[in-house]
């Protein structure tokens, strides 16, 4: 590693507490994130890159418990195929 230098970054104290607590959950602390962010698009030279966590949306999380639900219930209806499926919307 080579000679390192300090540098001030202004921004909203919000900003910096959130991305704080986000790197914290990626295992780095906010130098460490800057550092890596800077390093990626000399390595590809470009910008911007993608590091980030998925969350899905309470929507969504509510659908996988239904679809969790429907599936283990052994009096909801279960179909062969799409089209056995659609053959029962029809009747």
């Amino acid at each position: 590693m080579g000679k390192t230098v300090n540098f001030s970054v202004r921004m909203e104290n919000n900003i910096k507490k959130q991305c704080e607590a986000l790197f914290n959950e990626l295992g780095m602390n906010l130098t460490t994130a800057i550092n890596v962010f800077l390093r990626h698009p000399l390595r590809v030279g470009g910008f911007p890159f993608e590091i980030r966590l998925e969350h899905p949306s309470k929507e969504t999380l509510s659908a996988m418990s239904e679809a969790e639900r429907i599936a283990h219930n052994p009096e909801a209806r279960h179909y062969f195929d799409i089209a056995e499926g659609r053959q029962e919307l029809r009747k």
